[in-house]
């Protein structure tokens, strides 16, 4: 037994305990000696190989069993090694400290670093104090552009906190849903190493889905909410402008009640125009829009601003609506 766990790393106390729950077979018994083999030897490597994968122990014995059995381990490690092996194409790197600070403007915040040490962000590596293993690098470039934007790194690790969180979720729930329709035929009983390999093929077919999936929704919702974000911390200008407008049509009015017939250039209908005296234009406004037209066509182009403003206002409405996705009620108007 020591010489087993010598060659394959396990302790005797750990092999004593595979024994125990029947994951090991027993040795042969040549007198008051016990034999092991290479078969030994290759068992507790694929239980090192399925416990580093995260499979239970409970769980192992029941895949040897199948082994065993003679129902074969090749569909189903196949099948493993399809969902637990890495779902991107990325690389992982490595950055030292130094490399670290000339990323993020210099900064040498312990803070940041202890958090994205906690996230997985920045892995230490043993024996190397001033160096770290990047497992995303382009996780990493996406933290030092914010930085550099001007989001502090202690808001930036708390974002992809709580981004995490969020994503967890929807993986698990497409992972449901997946497996409610298409995997439950081969998780509800050992499956044999066809259902296994075939299982396999549907991982691969299957697994760049979720992020097609994401990825469209994601530009989606962010062109939505981009929107809708635009348009409320823009609330304020536009009210500034509606009122302005208000100045415009009562200055247009006034002009049009001096100008008559003069104001009113060919091809304009008089009903396009504001009634006389309803609103007053600020002295600055109206001796802008007299320099850029002339005296005679302030009314006229005060007016037309006045309809463009409406229409557009109106498609506004009709594209995007007041919520993002709806369109304006019968009778309501935008803006």
């Amino acid at each position: 037994m020591e010489a087993l766990a010598h060659h394959s790393g396990a302790t005797v106390r750990t092999i004593r305990a595979y024994q125990d729950r029947g994951l090991l077979p027993k040795p042969e018994r040549r007198g008051r000696a016990n034999v092991y083999r290479d078969t030994h030897l290759e068992r507790l490597h694929q239980i090192a190989g399925l416990l580093d994968r995260g499979y239970t122990l409970a769980s192992i014995k029941e895949l040897l069993d199948a082994w065993d059995t003679g129902r074969g381990l090749g569909g189903v490690l196949g099948l493993v090694a399809e969902v637990t092996g890495p779902w991107s194409d990325e690389e992982a790197g490595r950055i030292t400290r130094a490399e670290l600070g000339e990323r993020f403007g210099g900064a040498q915040d312990d803070d940041a670093i202890e958090e994205a040490v906690k996230l997985g962000v920045l892995v230490r590596v043993p024996d190397a104090p001033e160096e770290f293993l990047v497992p995303s690098p382009q996780e990493l470039a996406v933290a030092a552009e914010l930085h550099a934007a001007g989001v502090p790194l202690l808001a930036i690790t708390g974002h992809l906190r709580e981004l995490r969180t969020k994503v967890e979720h929807i993986a698990g729930r497409f992972l449901d849903f997946t497996t409610e329709h298409v995997f439950q035929q081969y998780l509800d009983h050992p499956p044999t190493e066809e259902e296994a390999t075939e299982a396999a093929s549907l991982v691969r077919r299957l697994r760049p889905l979720a992020q097609q999936a994401i990825d469209v929704e994601l530009a989606r919702a962010m062109r939505t909410m981009a929107t809708r974000h635009l348009r409320r911390h823009l609330d304020a200008e536009v009210v500034d402008a509606g009122a302005a407008d208000a100045e415009a049509v009562e200055a247009a009015g006034a002009v049009g009640a001096m100008a008559a017939e003069e104001a009113v250039p060919a091809g304009i209908p008089d009903h396009s125009l504001p009634r006389p005296g309803s609103v007053r234009l600020p002295d600055r406004t109206f001796r802008a829009v007299e320099a850029l037209v002339g005296p005679e066509n302030v009314a006229a182009f005060v007016a037309a601003a006045v309809e463009r403003e409406v229409q557009a206002r109106t498609m506004d409405a009709l594209v995007i609506g007041p919520e993002a996705g709806q369109t304006p009620e019968a009778g309501e108007t935008a803006g």
